[in-house]
């Protein structure tokens, strides 16, 4: 049977048993495709992310499978659609949106995590209907974004003039001190936003924006020298910046 993407230079590097639908290629496809999400799976569980190694390879297995099939379907059918493969892009998607959480902190966490799962989908479908060439690519492309950028995130952040800390009074009172240090600091509050998750805690729990106005200030401190600054006030209980 044939397949209808068999320009592919990896595929025909590796002979036309790898283009065409049989035991070998599509046994290929899948333990390549295995390969490649338990290596984004493992680089997502060492952070301690909730979609680990099983996740993503299950979505990105499935991905290759409905790719293979639509490869079989068309062959039969000419002029038809992807529709298999198309469920499966809606399908992971929504696998991913509900991996997104809101923290008590008011923190969005597992953004990255449903992207990759998402985009690994994306890989499954690519390596699915014998395309390696682009699903390789995008692999590359994906562990280097998801594993090596977060640390230029991080410089880059740190180095911006506008932060988010999560803060934590120990009275209510002590907003207006808090305030007032701030700006003998050198900053500037953009946005106060309460946290009710803790309404009940005893503590006044808020989301602090700030910008770092004076130039100078910004030349010698980090944010993470700012927020030691501030941890080292009576009135604080808990202050941390907010990835």
């Amino acid at each position: 049977m044939g397949n209808p993407f068999s320009d592919d230079p990896l595929a025909l590097l590796l002979g036309k048993w790898s283009v065409d639908i049989n035991i070998y290629s599509v046994s290929f496809r899948i333990i390549l495709v295995i390969a490649l999400a338990s290596w984004i799976g493992w680089e997502r569980s060492s952070k301690r992310h909730s979609a680990g190694m099983r996740t993503f390879i299950i979505v990105s297995m499935a991905s290759a499978v409905s790719a293979m099939l639509d490869v079989c379907i068309l062959a039969v059918h000419s002029g038809g659609i992807p529709i298999i493969s198309a469920a499966s892009v809606v399908s992971v998607a929504m696998l991913s949106g509900n991996s997104i959480l809101f923290s008590s902190r008011s923190q969005i966490k597992g953004l990255t995590t449903s992207a990759g799962l998402w985009a690994c989908g994306i890989v499954g479908l690519a390596i699915g209907g014998g395309l390696y060439t682009i699903g390789l690519a995008s692999f590359f492309a994906l562990i280097f974004c998801i594993s090596q950028l977060p640390k230029a995130e991080a410089i880059l952040k740190d180095r911006s003039n506008h932060f988010e800390v999560h803060l934590e009074l120990k009275n209510s009172y002590n907003l207006q001190d808090f305030v007032t240090t701030i700006r003998k600091l050198g900053l500037k509050i953009d946005d106060i936003e309460s946290n009710p998750a803790y309404t009940n805690s005893g503590l006044s729990v808020y989301s602090v924006s700030m910008t770092i106005s004076e130039r100078d200030f910004k030349t010698y401190k980090s944010h993470k020298d700012i927020i030691e600054a501030l941890r080292s006030l009576d009135y604080i209980h808990y202050i941390e910046e907010m990835k």
